[in-house]
């Protein structure tokens, strides 16, 4: 098994990963959770870590198997917390990644 780093990879999107017909879904669920839902959010080495309440974890998932598709450089690690304590889902990549970050999802 081939193993690649995020490092190694361009910022770059990759048109037609997320089919037409899905993309204005996958935006809305990107304004929802990033401009909405997520309360906190801190900077971390080459990204960052969003919190989520736990009632959004169905919406998180979907969200992740989305954009690894269309951005493979991308590095996603998410993190459920006891109870209803929350999701942490952090997104780090090569430099660069931060402010690819702060204009696609958030003004953060």
């Amino acid at each position: 098994m081939k193993h690649v780093t995020a490092e190694a990879l361009p910022i770059a999107w990759v048109p037609g990963a997320i089919p037409a017909a899905e993309r204005p879904g996958h935006f809305q669920l990107i304004r929802e959770l990033f401009e909405k839902q997520a309360p906190e959010r801190a900077e971390v080495p080459g990204g960052y870590v969003f919190r989520f309440p736990a009632s959004s974890f169905d919406a998180v998932a979907r969200f992740v198997s989305n954009e690894r598709r269309c951005c493979p450089f991308l590095a996603f690690a998410l993190s459920v917390k006891p109870a209803d304590a929350g999701v942490q889902l952090k997104l780090t990549g090569p430099e660069g990644t931060r402010e690819f970050l702060k204009a696609e999802l958030c003004a953060c």
